[in-house]
C-alpha cells in the first residue's frame, strides 16, 4: 500500500490507522509520499485547504514549509517525496515504526537479474519478436 499524500497537520495523524487497515485488508508492504506541491498544484491546494480546513490552513502550510526548507515545494531528487528536517524525520520514524509493528516492513519482491539480456547491437532497441 502507498500512503499518499501524507499532509502534515492534516492527514499525518491517520498514518497508523491507515497502515492497520491496509494490513487487515491483506497488504504485505507499505510506502509513503509526503505532499508535493509543484507549479500550479500549490495554488489549487491552498484554495482547497482554505475551503475545506480553514481553521487549520495556516498551520498546515507552515508545517509543509518546515519539511520543504522554508518553501512549499522542492524538486530535488531524494527529498521531494520524503521532505527534510526534524518534522520529516518524525513522520518517517512514525511510518516505519508502525510498519515494523504491523509486519509491513518485509521486502515485497526479489529482483531476478538473470532475465536481463543485452541488445544484439549495442545502443539499439531489442526486437519484440513480432
Amino acid at each position: 500500500v502507498n500512503v499518499a499524500p501524507i499532509i502534515p497537520g492534516l492527514t499525518d495523524p491517520e498514518i497508523e490507522a491507515i497502515l492497520k487497515a491496509a494490513r487487515e485488508a491483506g497488504a504485505s508492504g507499505a510506502a509513503y509520499t509526503l505532499l508535493r506541491l509543484p507549479l500550479e498544484v500549490a495554488t489549487l491546494f491552498q484554495e482547497w485547504l482554505a475551503t475545506h480546513a480553514p481553521d487549520r490552513a495556516k498551520r498546515v502550510l507552515s508545517l509543509i514549509r518546515q519539511i520543504r526548507g522554508g518553501t512549499l515545494y522542492k524538486s530535488e531528487f531524494g527529498t521531494r517525496m520524503r521532505g527534510e528536517g526534524p518534522l520529516a524525520e518524525l513522520i518517517s520514524k512514525r511510518f516505519h515504526g508502525a510498519c515494523r509493528r504491523l509486519g509491513l516492513d518485509k521486502p515485497g519482491y526479489a529482483l531476478d537479474c538473470s532475465q536481463f539480456k543485452r541488445p544484439a547491437v549495442p545502443g539499439r532497441q531489442l526486437s519484440l519478436g513480432l
